[in-house]
């Protein structure tokens, strides 16, 4: 990649890279429970907000506070120099998985949405409306089933707008907003559904979680979060084929992007042309800057 540069490292997984109106970057430390503020100029970082739990997706709504998809806590393996979240992911001091907002003028935390089990990752649609995928927990011998949520910011009930997925991860829409797109982590799958209104979404099947199929990548290859271009393609953090994951909406161009970390879990879009892109670089602890090849789509909020 172009002028490719770390910007920040010494972190506790980071993920969940959000970057403010004013430039700062801000990123979830899943390990460490905390929102931390990276200045991408010195390469120094500040813990500013304790979440608790496991800190993962975020995104700024629309009414400039900060929402964090919380996992409820996951368990970490040291594998030499990397810390690589464990396949059996409920540990003991699981608090249950909820959705915060983050005042970042006080850095007060309230909970949005409990009751849920480990929710992952988060986009705002133009209406300020909030979807999110819950990966679920897996256990020793069982697991449970993911699914897709739709919510508001002023705490309305939840829609489950798609269920029996394995282990959902990343999730964005399309630059018209007509389309959400899921990642599945243990498939390495793609999947896409048309929004008709909001938390409804068409059903291409009438079984299975009912999305439409946009590219699996076989192999032993993991998806994690994800980012859109501003043309529409979607970038999926991919692990073990150690990389960003770039697909056409149609699924028929696929091209990887590779990364010096085995678990690129996420990245964003910044800069007036909206081609710096930052990707956590989550089992080393460090984030990445570098220029994108083409722009990253602006977000919603």
């Amino acid at each position: 990649m172009e002028d490719e540069r770390v910007v920040a490292e010494g972190l506790r997984f980071p993920e969940g890279p959000v970057v403010l109106p004013d430039g700062t970057l801000l990123v979830c430390e899943m390990a460490a429970g905390f929102v931390t503020r990276v200045d991408v100029d010195t390469g120094t970082t500040e813990r500013i907000v304790d979440t608790g739990g496991g800190a993962n997706g975020a995104a700024l709504g629309p009414d400039g506070a900060l929402y964090v998809c919380n996992n409820g806590g996951w368990p970490m393996v040291e594998v030499g120099s990397l810390l690589v979240p464990a396949d059996v992911n409920q540990g003991d001091d699981y608090l249950g998985g909820s959705i915060q907002r983050v005042d970042l003028s006080t850095g007060a935390v309230d909970t949005l949405y409990d009751g849920l089990r480990s929710p992952n990752d988060i986009v705002f649609d133009a209406d300020g409306g909030l979807w999110f995928t819950d990966y679920g927990k897996q256990r020793a011998l069982d697991e449970d089933r993911g699914a897709v949520y739709y919510g508001t910011t002023d705490g309305a009930p939840l829609v489950q707008a798609a269920h029996e997925l394995l282990r959902p991860n990343g999730i964005g829409l399309s630059p018209d907003g007509g389309t959400l797109y899921v990642a599945e982590t243990p498939t390495g799958r793609l999947w896409a559904w048309d929004i008709v209104g909001p938390g409804e979404l068409t059903k291409a099947l009438p079984f299975g979680n009912g999305g439409r199929l946009v590219v699996g990548v076989g192999g032993l290859q993991y998806f994690d979060s994800l980012a859109v271009e501003a043309d529409g393609r979607i970038c999926v953090g991919t692990i073990v084929n150690a990389g960003i994951t770039v697909v056409t909406p149609d699924g028929a161009d696929v091209e990887h992007v590779r990364m010096p970390d085995p678990l690129p879990a996420n990245l964003c879009f910044a800069g007036d042309d909206m081609r710096t892109a930052y990707v956590t670089l989550s089992t080393t602890g460090r984030v990445l800057e570098c220029r994108w090849p083409r722009p990253g789509l602006r977000l919603a909020w």
